[in-house]
C-alpha cells in the first residue's frame, strides 16, 4: 500500500472509532435512523460495482497460473470464438464468488457494463451458454479440471505454510446427499434417507479447508464406493509437500483391505469402525483397571467472571411432557490390539465406553452402556488424543455445509450426472480461491479467520466492497468507496498477490 492509502485507512478507522466509542447518551427525541427526503438519480460518469473484491481474486487466479492451467488441461472447444475454457470456468466460479446462487444470476453481471470493465471483458457467457458448457464435459474432462486446480496447490502450500504446518496433512473424506427436485436428471436416484438426488464424495485437506476432489455419484450409491481411487490421488498430491499424510473418516471408510498397503506406504489413518459383535465382546471383557476416564477438552477459556448458566428450556420441556431422555453420565476409554480379517498386521483399536441413563419424565428407567470404536495405525498419540482427533473431523461437516448451502455448489442445476459434476467442481473453485487468499494473508490470526470463515461472512467482508471502476490507459483502477475492518487486510494481501509469479 502507498502512503496515501495508509493515511486514508487511518482516518477512516479513526472516524469509525469516534462514532462507535462507548458514551453515556442523553434521551433522544427521535429514532437513530433519521434519514429523510431520500432521492435516487443516475450517475453520469462515475461507475461502480458492489463486488469490488473480484479484481483481487482474478489477479490471484492469473498470477498463480490457474488460468493457463485450465486452458492447458481442458480441450473442450474446437475454436475459441470468442471464449476460452478458462473464461467459461471462471465465469461460473466468479458468479458463485460474488454471491450468485444459480446460473441465472450470471445474467445480472452480463448486463452490468461496469462489471465487464472491471474484468477487462467485452462480454461474458450467458446462463444458457454456461449450462451448455458443463454438458461438454466427460469424466476425463472433469478430472482434468480438478488436476488443473490441484497443480497450483503444492506451490502455494510450499511457499505459504510453515515447516510445522507441513508436518502432517490431514485428509478428510465423507459423502453427502445432494437433493434435487428435478424429475428428468440422468443419474439421480433415491438415497438411503429417501431423498432423490446425487451422492457426491468430498475429499478435503483439513489443514486449509480446501476441497481437493469432489466426485459426483448416483444417489443410491454407498458412501465408500470408489473412495479408494480418490484417497490415493489425494495422498499422491500431498506426499511431496507434507512430511506425512493421515487419512480420517467415519465407519463407512474403514476399508480394511487397504490398511496394510497404506501403512507400508507410510500413510497414517484413523477411522471409526462399526461396533461389531466380536469387538463388543472384547470391550466387555476388558478388566476394569484398564479403563480410564475421558476428560473432554475445554472448548474455550473464559477470561472474565463465569456467567450463570440459563435454564435449559429443552430439558424442562422433555421432562414436563414425559419424553424419553438419554443422559450421558460418564465416558471411559481403553485400547486393545486387533487384526481385521483382510489385514496381515495388527492395529490399535480405541474403545470409548459411554455410560448412559435412560429417563422418562422424572423417572429413571434403566442404565445403558454403548461402545464406540476407532481403529488407527498412529502410534505416537494417546488413546484420548485419537478420540479427539477423530471427533475433529466435524470440521469437514462445516466445509460440506458451506459447499452445499453457502456456495450452492451442490445445487445440481443441469441435466445429467457428469455435467452436474462439472458444475460442482467449477462452483467450488470459489471456496478454493477463498482458501488461497487466506493463505496469503500475512497476519496469522487474520489468516486463520479467513480460512475458517463462513462463506457469507467472507462475501460481505472481502468480496462485496463497493468500488468505483476507472479505466485509464493500461490500468483498471478499483477505487474503494467504503470502509470496514477488513479493508486494510484486503489491501495488504492484494499487494502480496500482485507480486506473485507462479506461472
Amino acid at each position: 500500500m502507498n502512503n496515501k492509502d495508509i493515511t486514508i485507512l487511518r482516518r477512516c478507522k479513526g472516524n469509525l472509532n469516534k462514532r462507535l466509542e462507548r458514551k453515556v447518551w442523553r434521551e433522544q427525541p427521535g429514532p437513530m435512523f433519521a434519514a429523510q427526503n431520500i432521492q435516487y438519480e443516475m450517475a453520469d460518469r462515475t461507475r461502480a460495482i458492489d463486488c469490488g473484491g473480484i479484481g483481487a481474486f482474478h489477479v490471484l487466479a492469473q498470477n498463480l497460473g490457474l488460468v493457463d492451467a485450465i486452458d492447458e488441461k481442458l480441450q473442450l472447444l474446437k475454436r475459441h470464438v470468442p471464449y476460452h475454457e478458462s473464461d467459461h470456468v471462471l465465469n461460473i466460479a466468479y458468479n458463485t464468488l460474488t454471491g450468485g446462487t444459480c446460473l441465472d444470476d450470471i445474467e445480472l453481471h452480463r448486463n452490468d457494463e461496469t462489471f465487464l470493465d472491471a474484468l477487462g471483458a467485452q462480454r461474458i457467457p450467458d446462463p444458457t451458454t454456461a449450462g451448455d458448457f458443463t454438458r461438454r464435459f466427460s469424466r476425463s474432462d472433469v478430472i482434468g479440471l480438478m488436476d488443473a486446480v490441484n497443480s497450483i496447490r503444492p506451490k502455494l502450500w510450499s511457499s505459504r505454510l510453515s515447516r510445522a504446518e507441513r508436518r502432517t496433512a490431514v485428509l478428510d473424506i465423507d459423502g453427502v446427499v445432494a437433493q434435487t427436485t428435478g424429475e428428468c436428471k440422468e443419474g439421480m436416484d433415491i438415497a438411503y434417507n429417501g431423498v432423490w438426488g446425487y451422492h457426491p464424495l468430498i475429499v478435503s485437506l483439513a489443514n486449509t479447508s480446501e476441497p481437493l476432489f469432489l466426485v459426483n455419484r448416483s444417489g443410491n450409491r454407498p458412501s465408500h464406493e470408489g473412495a479408494v481411487e480418490w484417497i490415493d490421488r489425494a495422498v499422491e498430491l500431498l506426499v511431496g509437500t507434507f512430511k506425512g499424510v493421515c487419512i480420517r473418516g467415519d465407519t463407512d471408510f474403514a476399508l480394511t483391505a487397504h490398511f496394510d498397503r497404506w501403512t507400508d506406504g507410510g500413510v497414517e489413518f484413523a477411522f471409526g469402525i462399526d461396533a461389531m459383535a466380536n469387538l463388543k465382546q472384547i470391550a466387555e471383557n476388558i478388566e476394569s483397571g484398564h479403563w480410564k476416564p475421558l476428560k473432554r477438552r475445554i472448548k474455550r477459556i473464559v477470561r472474565t467472571d463465569q456467567r450463570q448458566r440459563p435454564e435449559n428450556v429443552k430439558e424442562r420441556i422433555i421432562v414436563e411432557r414425559g419424553y424419553e431422555n438419554i443422559k450421558l453420565q460418564s465416558e471411559h476409554i481403553a485400547e486393545f490390539p486387533y487384526r481385521p480379517t483382510k489385514c496381515s498386521r495388527t492395529y490399535r483399536v480405541i474403545v470409548l465406553r459411554k455410560n448412559l441413563s435412560v429417563e422418562k419424565g422424572e423417572r429413571h428407567l434403566f442404565d445403558e452402556i454403548r461402545y464406540l470404536f476407532y481403529i488407527t495405525n498412529i502410534a505416537q498419540m494417546s488413546a484420548a488424543d485419537i478420540v479427539f482427533f477423530c471427533n475433529d473431523r466435524c470440521e469437514q461437516e462445516n466445509l460440506i455445509e458451506q459447499l452445499k448451502n453457502g456456495l450452492n455448489a451442490l445445487r445440481m442445476p443441469v441435466g445429467d450426472l457428469t455435467s452436474n459434476w462439472a458444475h460442482m467442481v467449477t462452483a467450488s473453485l470459489a471456496w478454493t480461491l477463498k482458501a488461497w487468499f487466506g493463505l496469503l494473508v500475512r497476519d496469522r490470526d487474520r489468516r486463520r479467520d479467513v480460512l475458517r470463515m463462513e462463506f457469507r461472512r467472507f462475501l460481505h467482508a472481502l468480496v462485496q466492497l463497493p468500488c468505483q471502476i476507472v479505466r485509464t490507459g493500461r490500468r483498471i483502477v478499483y477505487r474503494i468507496l467504503s470502509y470496514n475492518d477488513w479493508v486494510r487486510t484486503f489491501l495488504r494481501t492484494f499487494e502480496r498477490i500482485r507480486r506473485l509469479k507462479f506461472t
